[in-house]
């Protein structure tokens, strides 16, 4: 299983998908099989990530979850069966202790990233913490957001880069974000697919544009990233979360492959 200084030590990016959120035992470990068969053919340090919890809703009818404890069981299966890294995001601080127990990293949701007690409650627990920057916030203030963890005595941060807000419904990448917040000295990652997001759609659904998934992940390992974010479904239409962005799980392995060549060139 990769540990944190295996995030940055080799010649390849990390790779950090998985379904937006727990369905299923099922669709978790076909998914986790999929993606693991693929980073390790090319060499991707792998991280699965699965939302146990959907708490940042447009609607109150939208899907939130199967239950807490059923899918962290989850995730801790696909942890133990692939042995693999798993990562899920918190909400609340008494949320940190409880994920600790089955997940290696804690991930800070983007509009979250600024409680401070959020923060230092996933720090304690001496977990890795991935931050996703603000869609309201400069690349600078991430570096704010680090020290809240390396303050509680935790030097494990990730730092990820999400877009930020361009008028009401859609979002744009600023790409020098990702030099200023690698300059830090913290693994910086790009999350592709929630930056192609179309929040605030009238229908209370979010929209997305999967089809410049290639084009936003090429950029990012072009600027140096050290990581990528991807979210991916066997079938994204009928995913329970944010379906309107992810990547079909089919087209991931070619997209690697794409991706890997690119890292080779630039390195």
């Amino acid at each position: 299983m990769i540990k944190y200084q295996d995030l940055t030590s080799g010649s390849n990016f990390f790779l950090m998908a998985g379904p937006c959120a727990i369905e299923d035992e099922a669709m978790a470990l076909r998914i986790a099989e999929h993606i693991t068969r693929i980073t390790e053919r090319l060499g991707i340090p792998y991280i699965f990530k699965g939302s146990y919890r959907k708490a940042n809703r447009s609607r109150v009818d939208s899907f939130t979850g199967i239950g807490d404890e059923r899918a962290l069981k989850i995730l801790a299966k696909v942890r133990e069966t692939f042995d693999v890294p798993v990562v899920t995001d918190i909400h609340e601080t008494v949320e940190a202790e409880m994920a600790a127990e089955y997940v290696d990293v804690l991930q800070i949701p983007a509009f979250l990233c600024r409680q401070t007690d959020l923060i230092a409650a996933a720090a304690r627990t001496g977990k890795m913490v991935n931050i996703k920057k603000g869609q309201f916030l400069g690349a600078s203030g991430m570096e704010h957001a680090a020290r809240k963890v390396t303050d509680m005595g935790n030097n494990q941060v990730i730092l990820t880069e999400r877009g930020n807000s361009f008028g009401y419904s859609d979002l744009v990448v600023d790409f020098t974000n990702i030099p200023t917040m690698r300059a830090t000295g913290f693994p910086t990652v790009m999350d592709v697919t929630h930056s192609l997001q179309r929040p605030n759609q009238s229908s209370g659904v979010t929209g997305g544009k999967p089809e410049l998934i290639e084009t936003i992940a090429k950029a990012a390992i072009a600027v140096g990233a050290d990581g990528l974010f991807i979210e991916t479904h066997p079938e994204p239409a009928i995913a329970k979360s944010d379906g309107a962005n992810m990547l079909r799980l089919d087209l991931l392995e070619g997209l690697l492959e794409r991706l890997v060549r690119l890292r080779q060139a630039i390195i």
